[in-house]
């Protein structure tokens, strides 16, 4: 590891934050990447019913490159959730609540790749950068970002 790699993040003062200020910072990023999950899975059963009508644990497992069992878990989750429901031999429903988090979701997304266009990134590398950065950026960040595409032309 390099001596850069090992530096703690300073302020712009070159002070350490508090640890207050840093413990949040961390605490809203595990939150995030708890809840990344199951905005990645009503993002993807939403548009497998509006593709197909149906959204089958085995299409949310390959589609997600994960195992049938731990698809069936996470759905399980976005059932307790109240996000999902599902049906024997009928696959899986967003409940209204899931298909209003989904639209929150890809609207980021969407935000966030045309942020990345923007500031000129390959339009594959802004979508697959995108499917982190949705999760992890605050809304007033994204409130900035949408600020900012207002006042540009992109031609």
């Amino acid at each position: 590891m390099t001596a850069e790699a090992k530096a703690p993040r300073m302020t712009p003062a070159g002070e350490l934050p508090t640890e207050t200020t840093q413990a949040s910072r961390f605490g809203k990023t595990r939150t995030a990447q708890s809840t990344a999950l199951l905005e990645d899975y009503v993002e993807l059963i939403d548009d497998l019913l509006a593709m197909n009508g149906e959204a089958r644990p085995t299409d949310v497992a390959r589609r997600l490159g994960v195992s049938h069992a731990t698809a069936i878990k996470t759905i399980a989750r976005l059932k307790r959730e109240g996000l999902a429901t599902s049906k024997p031999y009928r696959g899986v429903f967003l409940t209204p609540q899931g298909h209003a988090l989904a639209e929150r979701v890809r609207a980021r997304h969407r935000l966030v790749v045309e942020l990345l266009l923007a500031i000129g990134a390959p339009r594959e590398a802004a979508e697959a950068d995108a499917e982190g950065i949705e999760h992890h950026v605050s809304e007033a960040t994204l409130a900035a970002f949408g600020r900012f595409l207002g006042g540009f032309k992109r031609s």
